[in-house]
């Protein structure tokens, strides 16, 4: 196949593809390096994967805007970010276990 027939990039694509930034909160950051070394591969894994399309509607959080979580379910971890679309960044606002929502309360409260 020569140059001339592969298919070409339109720009519309070529701005679909922009990936977002990460960003971390400090404590957030914080709550990650406390975590195994094993679970922050696995969450820095899955973080850079939603990179690239950070809003997955069945991690949606109900009652915080642009809030979104990804679950490692056999530890019962949990991280929870928000997608500012305007800057193109995915901001990490908590990190820890499930346990009495403590994640949650602590990432609502850092998005205020």
């Amino acid at each position: 196949m020569s140059s001339s027939q592969l298919p070409r990039k339109t720009e519309s694509q070529a701005d679909a593809i922009k990936a977002y930034t990460l960003e971390f909160e400090i404590e957030a950051k914080k709550e990650l390096v406390k975590l195994d070394k094993v679970l922050q591969i696995q969450l820095l894994k899955k973080l850079k994967c939603r990179l690239l399309s950070p809003k997955v509607p069945a991690a949606r959080l109900r009652n915080m805007p642009n809030c979104y979580k990804i679950k490692l379910r056999a530890s019962g971890v949990r991280l929870v970010y928000e997608v500012i679309d305007n800057r193109l960044i995915v901001l990490v606002l908590g990190v820890g276990r499930r346990d009495e929502n403590a994640v949650y309360i602590a990432a609502q409260k850092r998005l205020q």
